[in-house]
């Protein structure tokens, strides 16, 4: 199911307060009867974790003070919105960006029904980093405005450290710090730390938790900088 699909399902199978159910509602009034035409899988959690995401990334593109056409357009592009739903996700991106209602509202939503699933919630603040950066530039008050995010999904410091490193580049990462390790951790931590991460941050597992498919491309390039962090230290202390 498309993305939309999943928004307007979601909207149309079940009631939701808060900040994200008044979202979901104006999308389901504003294209009433669209959502009959699509299948309707695990509409629930997939459409509260797509319009919590859209919802954050449409209040981080005025973190800066500038929302600008690009940034709309890096996001449609990031995660494969087709042609053919591209005005409507705009349309509920820009919905979203004119609300009242601060990101901590919708933060706080997205943290009490995925509190379960640290997972999950870790997710969006890596799809958050995704976007940030992809112009090639971390505007400070976008790091202060994920390092916010995290806080209210009740990510630590040294979690936010270890997903912030991920987003650096291997050329650019420390491979302990992408693993969540100190220097001088044991090769037994190193392993554990390692297969930890890659269990836990499975597309396959995290779509079962409802991540749409749509937004699971960082999921691999996690897994990617998860895997040549633990090259690279296992390169180094030659574990086998």
């Amino acid at each position: 199911m498309s993305i939309w699909g999943t928004i307007l399902g979601g909207a149309a199978g079940f009631a939701l307060g808060g900040p994200i159910g008044a979202l979901l509602g104006g999308a389901a009034a504003h294209f009433a009867g669209k959502a009959s035409r699509e299948k309707i899988g695990n509409s629930a959690q997939e459409a509260i974790f797509a319009a919590g995401f859209i919802a954050l990334c449409a209040k981080m593109a005025k973190a800066d003070g500038v929302v600008t056409r690009d940034e709309i357009n890096v996001f449609k592009k990031s995660f494969h919105v087709p042609p053919s739903e591209a005005k409507k996700v705009g349309w509920f991106f820009d919905m979203a960006k004119k609300e009242v209602d601060g990101y901590e509202a919708y933060a706080m939503q997205l943290y009490r029904q995925f509190r379960g699933q640290p997972a999950v919630l870790e997710q969006v603040i890596d799809l958050l980093f995704h976007i940030a950066m992809a112009d090639g530039v971390m505007h400070p008050a976008e790091m202060n405005y994920l390092h916010e995010v995290a806080r209210i999904f009740r990510i630590s410091e040294a979690e936010f450290s270890r997903i912030r490193e991920g987003h650096m580049g291997p050329d650019q990462s420390d491979p302990y710090t992408v693993l969540g390790l100190k220097h001088d951790a044991s090769d037994k931590e190193v392993r554990s730390a390692y297969r930890k991460l890659i269990k836990e941050h499975h597309p396959d597992l995290l779509m079962a938790q409802g991540v749409p498919e749509e937004l699971i491309d960082v999921a691999n390039d996690k897994l990617a900088a998860i895997n040549d962090a633990y090259d690279k230290i296992a390169k180094i202390r030659g574990i086998n």
